[in-house]
């Protein structure tokens, strides 16, 4: 009995120990099932975020690729446009060549035909002056001031003439003196009697003439007045020209000189008399002011040209 029972207790333990050892077995295999499925979802893990990585960097490259698409479209619209503006420039340089070509010809013409229309008036002077054809002499001189009106050339002062000369060929164009309606005075400063100035006479003459035109076409009654002087420390002789008339307003004192600009619609003449005085003036290195500090009544001009 003992016998069998000992038998028995061999057999249980012979059974727990394989027991034992296949539990441990199972427990190392189970542990390196484990980790070959942590393994496994690692690589799987690793593989989502290549995949991942993979789709991010194909995204990039569809933006990179769809961003060289356009800026290979705006290069190309770039180059179209530099294009086009290159075909304008060379149109317009085509162009303004063109118009400098005709300017140039133009201006060249302009020269040749004051030239000879600076004759025909020179001949037409002398002819007036020779017959004292007053009517011929006027329009002499309104052919001249379209001339004047905007003239840039310069003119040349080869007249070598009295201060008082000027004033007197004024005063006969004019005829200012013979107006019975009104008193005329000259006053000449005895310096400027005996003084002499290089100028171009027939211009300067034309200049003062305007001065005069104008204090007689204002002047319905009282006085205009010559008043002749010479500056010797600025080497000017002066011209001045007072008048009694209806003066100028403030608002208008700016405007004057303006060409075909006129006070007063009523009087004749084409509102250019104080710009050609101007111009002439200025042209003859001298200038043509109003002063604006005259207490009147009328107004008074000053014509200034060198000596």
């Amino acid at each position: 009995m003992m016998i069998v029972i000992y038998i028995l207790i061999g057999v249980a333990v012979i059974l727990a120990v394989a027991l034992y050892f296949q539990v441990k077995a199972s427990h190392r295999q189970a542990e390196e099932q484990q980790k070959l499925l942590d393994d496994y979802q690692h690589r799987v893990n690793e593989q989502q975020k290549l995949q991942g990585d993979y789709h991010a960097l194909e995204k990039n490259f569809d933006n990179v690729g769809e961003g060289y698409e356009q800026a290979l479209q705006a290069f190309e619209k770039l180059e179209e446009e530099q294009k086009k503006s290159k075909q304008l420039a060379d149109t317009l340089q085509q162009r303004c060549d063109t118009l400098q070509a005709e300017c140039a010809r133009l201006q060249q013409h302009a020269l040749k035909s004051g030239e000879v229309i600076d004759r025909a008036l020179a001949g037409m002077r002398d002819i007036a002056k020779a017959t004292d054809n007053s009517k011929l002499s006027a329009l002499i001189g309104q052919i001249s001031d379209m001339d004047d009106v905007d003239g840039q050339k310069a003119i040349s002062r080869t007249d070598n003439v009295l201060v008082s000369q000027i004033a007197d060929e004024a005063i006969s164009a004019t005829g200012i003196d013979k107006i019975s309606y009104l008193q005329f005075q000259k006053q000449i400063d005895p310096v400027a009697v005996a003084t002499m100035l290089s100028t171009n006479l027939p211009k300067a003459v034309r200049a003062l003439t305007h001065l005069l035109d104008n204090a007689l076409k204002f002047t319905t009654e009282g006085a205009v007045t010559l008043k002749v002087a010479v500056d010797m420390e600025k080497m000017q002789a002066i011209y001045t020209v007072e008048d009694t008339g209806a003066g100028i307003d403030v608002a208008e004192q700016e405007h004057i000189f303006e060409p075909y600009v006129k006070l007063n619609q009523f009087f004749d003449g084409e509102g250019i008399g104080l710009t050609v005085a101007r111009s002439i003036a200025r042209r003859l290195e001298g200038d043509v002011v109003l002063d604006t500090n005259y207490p009147g009544p009328g107004s008074r001009f000053v014509l200034t040209l060198p000596i």
